[in-house]
């Protein structure tokens, strides 16, 4: 299997987070590409591949324009009132409040242009972006040309990122983005399957209209997890897309057996589909010693689930988003990976 991987990452570096009531370093290292890359060395998966450079022009069909020109200008514009450090959001335009103009002033911006202050802009954010976001492209275009399968190493993640805002690590959807390319280059229908920890409420977002993308979503249930305010099981789709977006919310303490039981309905339904080729959104977090986790699969869990998939027997692009024990990270992300290949 190829990997598709950018050193542009490292860009993305030093970045601080708020969570649980204090500015911390970012959970989001840039140690967790390189664990994941080593792994793939140490096993002889495939050979690493830089990725070409795309154009956003995909990412406008899934993103609004006026989000993705905001993304490039945020250091600058952070810059410019002599700040330094990290730039993050500290006001949201939330119910009773105005979210249809959006202010001149960065700080203004920035948390228009977010939902959490989970995902800031240092010096070397937006070139990580963009890397990643071509990996994401460069490695569907392996897999639109035939191979069976592709990794897109991607860091940033991207599978919070909705329509127009960032939110936990992500800015660009890669999964969505790879999608989208995938639709528009010959394929009839693409199932999103993501079986990160946390919702992916930016996938779910921007194709909850649509019938040509399914989204399939295994994760911690959000009346008790983070994103909190999307992700239960009832968001089936709207419109066109009612019946295409499933979601399968799950308890803190949840172990292999539950969790392989919401696995095994979402690969049936995902089949019934019939999709031309699958993008899988993965999250390693679902491990038992995940830092920022509440599941407690094990290291032996992880190639099951990549046997699963193959089972399936379709064209496949694993999309690299969450897991945060990086010591394991790079196993257990590779162990999805040989668990497909040795499928």
């Amino acid at each position: 299997m190829k990997t598709v991987f950018s050193p542009r990452h490292l860009g993305h570096s030093s970045q601080l987070e708020l969570v649980a009531g204090a500015i911390v370093p970012g959970f989001e290292l840039p140690s967790r590409p390189k664990f994941v890359a080593e792994r793939i060395e140490a096993v002889g998966l495939g050979p690493v591949l830089e990725p070409d450079d795309h154009d956003l022009s995909t990412a406008a069909k899934i993103h609004r324009r006026d989000y993705l020109d905001f993304l490039p200008t945020v250091w600058d514009r952070w810059t410019a009132e002599g700040r330094s450090g990290t730039a993050l959001p500290f006001t949201w335009p939330t119910r009773g409040l105005r979210g249809d103009v959006p202010p001149r002033f960065i700080d203004g911006l920035l948390g228009y242009y977010s939902f959490d202050a989970g995902a800031g802009f240092v010096e070397g954010s937006w070139d990580a972006i963009k890397s990643s976001h071509d990996v994401a492209l460069s490695a569907a275009a392996i897999v639109q040309g035939g191979e069976r399968a592709a990794f897109a190493l991607c860091r940033p993640p991207g599978h919070h990122a909705g329509s127009a805002f960032a939110g936990g690590y992500c800015y660009i959807n890669n999964a969505a983005v790879a999608a989208q390319w995938l639709r528009d280059n010959g394929a009839r229908r693409v199932s999103i399957l993501d079986v990160d920890y946390h919702h992916g409420n930016g996938t779910q977002e921007i194709f909850y209209a649509r019938a040509d993308v399914q989204v399939l979503n295994l994760h911690a249930d959000p009346m008790q997890e983070y994103p909190y305010f999307l992700g239960h099981a009832d968001e089936k789709g709207a419109g066109d897309g009612e019946g295409f977006n499933l979601n399968y919310p799950m308890p803190f303490g949840t172990s292999w057996a539950e969790w392989n039981a919401s696995l095994e309905d979402a690969c049936s339904r995902l089949a019934a589909y019939k999709p031309d080729v699958v993008v899988v959104s993965l999250g390693v977090d679902t491990f038992e010693r995940d830092p920022i986790s509440k599941f407690k699969l094990k290291t032996e869990d992880f190639p099951k689930i990549g046997a699963r998939i193959a089972a399936l027997g379709l064209p496949t692009l694993f999309v690299m988003e969450g897991g945060y024990a990086v010591e394991e990270i790079g196993v257990n992300a590779v162990g999805v990976l040989t668990g497909f290949e040795g499928a």
